[in-house]
């Protein structure tokens, strides 16, 4: 595989964008699990759900925090060597990671709830939900 050197300016705009959607996702998640908590039938489902969702928001806010790590680091008025190439490396991968997990969560509880309503809505939503997965993995791995 060959692999292209990316510029700070385009790392520092990706992190940017991908910090933006990780809080966007991740406010959608929190909101999503709230509104289970207070409602959500007492199921074994619902604990299933409950917990991707918890997940999933955990996993946004990290993924938020580590691009807006990036964001600083990048900043051309940044301190010299405020970062190694190695922890740079970690940060993109951890952030990545943590952005792919955080979505796969949120599909799937999103495929589950709608078991909670009846099985017509439970095979609508996950139906839904693998084709948001398959389609979001890839985009992900690059469709060029």
């Amino acid at each position: 595989m060959d692999f292209q050197h990316l510029s700070p300016q385009y790392l520092a705009e990706l992190a940017r964008q991908l910090a933006f959607l990780s809080a966007f996702l991740g406010g959608f998640a929190a909101t999503f699990l709230a509104t289970l908590v207070i409602s959500a039938p007492k199921k074994r489902l619902s604990s299933w759900i409950l917990s991707l969702t918890a997940f999933s928001a955990s996993f946004f806010i990290v993924a938020v925090l580590v691009f807006i790590g990036l964001v600083i680091v990048l900043n051309p008025h940044a301190p010299k060597n405020v970062a190694s190439p190695s922890s740079m490396t970690l940060s993109r991968v951890l952030g990545i990671l943590s952005f792919l997990f955080g979505m796969l969560c949120l599909l799937s509880s999103i495929g589950l709830s709608g078991w909670l309503h009846s099985k017509r809505t439970g095979l609508a939503t996950s139906l839904a939900a693998l084709m948001g997965i398959a389609l979001a993995l890839w985009v992900s791995v690059g469709v060029g």
